[in-house]
């Protein structure tokens, strides 16, 4: 399996000819929707998801995307929610060839409750996106992609949750927010040093066999 790390939160899995797209927001490189059939979308926010060049791309071809029933309302406005199919936490399915369960349900709080919106992760054959949120799956991951800057974030947390899954490796996205080689430095030097895994940064546009 091949991940490529895109722009911000959006990632793709590669295994053969099966490609996986996860977070395709608005920060993410329009080469990221290169051979992709499958969408997840962990939440509506436009760092996640780009239903404009969805819109465009869905007349081409025939995407599916998978999402939480907010995404599918926005996809109703944009005149392609025939090509969603709504998801649930708990929910086991497959998308693009992979097995995947979805977790979670609620986006991370910034302040008084707010943003208060659905939030799914995805377990993808043992590969967890979070999407905005910490939460810990009961489910087994091996490699784990960690918010790495947000409103909502803090270093704590994101050390807190790598503990807590003890994956084999973990990888930061969630990362557009930190935009000099300061903010980078800090990130990782605190998540190799409390993360308690093989941790290591994909350089954008990169990838690793897994």
């Amino acid at each position: 399996m091949r991940l490529i790390k895109f722009t911000h939160a959006c990632v793709r899995l590669e295994d053969g000819g099966r490609r996986l797209l996860v977070d395709p927001g608005e920060l993410a490189e329009d080469e990221a929707f290169d051979g992709v059939t499958d969408i997840l979308v962990t939440h509506e926010h436009d760092d996640h998801v780009d239903l404009g060049r969805i819109v465009a791309l869905a007349g081409a071809r025939p995407l599916r995307i998978h999402g939480p029933a907010s995404v599918r309302a926005l996809a109703d406005e944009a005149g392609i929610g025939d090509r969603v199919t709504v998801v649930a936490a708990g929910d086991v399915f497959e998308a693009a060839g992979f097995p995947v369960t979805a977790v979670g349900g609620r986006h991370a709080e910034i302040y008084d409750g707010l943003p208060g919106c659905p939030n799914l992760g995805y377990v993808i054959d043992g590969v967890y996106h979070p999407g905005d949120s910490y939460f810990v799956p009961g489910i087994a991951v091996h490699t784990l992609l960690v918010p790495a800057a947000a409103p909502w974030g803090r270093h704590r947390e994101a050390i807190e949750m790598t503990r807590a899954i003890a994956p084999d490796r973990a990888f930061p996205i969630h990362d557009r927010a930190l935009s000099t080689d300061v903010g980078y430095g800090n990130f990782d030097a605190w998540m190799e040093h409390k993360g308690g895994t093989d941790y290591a940064r994909i350089p954008l546009g990169g990838s690793v066999t897994l």
